[in-house]
């Protein structure tokens, strides 16, 4: 029976020094250059974070989400998850290991279904972190329902020509590229007729029509595009995969996209949690301290459990990725991650806001923005509901309907079969009363 909670000496090595170089030269990138992490490098920026890079490639640590054939190191999903919740805790940090979303999930589907040429041309400078991507995929009036998608490309010859509107397409503004996804057969199901292309940006007819903030941001500005596909040409090769095949690609992309959500979620909430415990070690109200009030006990103990069951989630859920090595299998617990995920981190973060006091809800404390990055989480890669209706499927299979009027566990019955299957010990105890 193989059962271990202990990370092998020498990845613990790894671990250490990352959380150390995260701590001490990658958290400071987070304010020096706020919200910049998706600007492609240039000048003084470049300066700073290509040492950084250089630093984490040399430990054998960049894009290690990847296999080794694309230089990656094949760590697998339960040493990914280890790491990234180290990362969780800067902003930065992913571009400094490059493993920063969306850019993972794109390089993994093009790496999966991508020809040589695309391959080329998109996946290794993105490997390489020399320029971003942005998946775009839900629309306006539809969401992430893809049955409710009017995005079309239409064959003209030896190109496909884009009509259509796609909203909340994040960092589209600073990407290099776009990976659409767009109805190429309307007269089959969604599933089936709808098919993914790689747009380089700047080709004509792509009309970003207005960068949309999360809360707190000015408007205007943000990293959320609202896109207009107006005529867009490109040619027979932007086709990604098969015609029809972008449902199963985004399956392929999500399944991994949500899981490292969840893994960079530990370490922000960690921080979080970090953040509360000092604050009420070192502040004194009526008569006390806050750690020696039975509420602020009650939120760290709250907040201690509430992590420690969703780290656990993550990591047996990681596990179970490396061990079927197939999203498909681990759907139900993948979904389940990604309902829990949102309400760990907003509980955990609100709860530190609130031990902060008024400080906690100024815009010099990180609180509000975890609280705004709970409600994100909430939404990205699907919303929360529709995971739970999947997970609830899903364990569902497992069990089936009685034809009988009561229930399996019905006591009035049991106690009868008990009686029955006892009868002789019974009759014998009531014998020598």
């Amino acid at each position: 029976m193989a059962w271990d909670f202990e990370t092998d000496p020498e990845y613990q090595k790894v671990l250490d020094w990352a959380d150390e170089f995260v701590r001490q030269e990658v958290e400071p990138l987070d304010l020096a250059f706020p919200h910049q992490q998706f600007v492609p490098l240039e000048g003084k920026r470049r300066d700073a974070v290509d040492p950084l890079k250089d630093e984490v490639r040399k430990r054998g640590l960049w894009a290690t989400h990847l296999g080794p054939e694309l230089g990656g190191q094949g760590y697998g999903q339960l040493k990914l998850a280890l790491l990234n919740e180290i990362l969780g805790r800067s902003q930065w940090a992913p571009i400094v290991f490059g493993c920063q979303a969306p850019d993972t999930g794109n390089a993994e589907i093009i790496a999966h279904y991508g020809t040589e040429e695309q391959k080329q041309k998109y996946l290794m400078p993105l490997l390489n972190g020399e320029l971003f991507s942005c998946y775009s995929m839900t629309e306006p009036h539809a969401g992430a329902d893809p049955t409710l998608f009017k995005t079309r490309a239409v064959r003209d010859g030896d190109d496909w020509v884009i009509n259509g509107w796609k909203f909340f397409s994040s960092n589209a503004r600073t990407a290099s590229f776009l990976i659409v996804m767009a109805v190429t057969n309307p007269d089959v199901s969604a599933y089936q007729g709808m098919s993914m292309f790689l747009v380089p940006t700047d080709t004509p007819g792509v009309n970003i029509v207005r960068d949309i903030g999360l809360y707190g941001e000015p408007e205007g500005q943000g990293g959320h595009a609202l896109i207009h596909y107006e005529n867009v040409r490109v040619p027979a090769e932007a086709l990604l995969g098969g015609e029809g095949q972008a449902f199963v690609i985004a399956q392929t992309r999500l399944g991994g996209g949500r899981i490292h959500h969840a893994m960079r979620t530990i370490g922000l909430a960690q921080r979080a949690l970090d953040m509360m415990c000092e604050r009420a070690l070192s502040r004194q109200t009526q008569g006390s301290r806050l750690s020696d009030k039975q509420f602020v006990q009650g939120y760290i103990a709250d907040s201690y459990a509430q992590l420690l069951q969703f780290r656990l989630m993550v990591l047996y859920t990681a596990w179970e990725i490396d061990k079927y090595n197939d999203y498909k299998k681990v759907r139900k617990d993948i979904s389940a991650v990604k309902v829990a995920m949102p309400t760990v981190l907003h509980d955990i973060a609100w709860r530190a806001m609130q031990v902060h006091g008024a400080l906690g809800v100024t815009n010099e404390m990180p609180f509000m923005g975890m609280v705004t990055g709970a409600a994100v989480m909430g939404l990205a890669d699907g919303p929360t509901e529709v995971h739970k209706t999947t997970v609830a499927k899903q364990v569902l299979r497992d069990y089936q309907a009685t034809e009988d009027t009561w229930p399996t566990e019905w006591t009035p019955r049991k106690r009868e079969e008990a009686r029955t299957k006892y009868a002789d010990f019974l009759e014998h105890q009531v014998g020598n009363l």
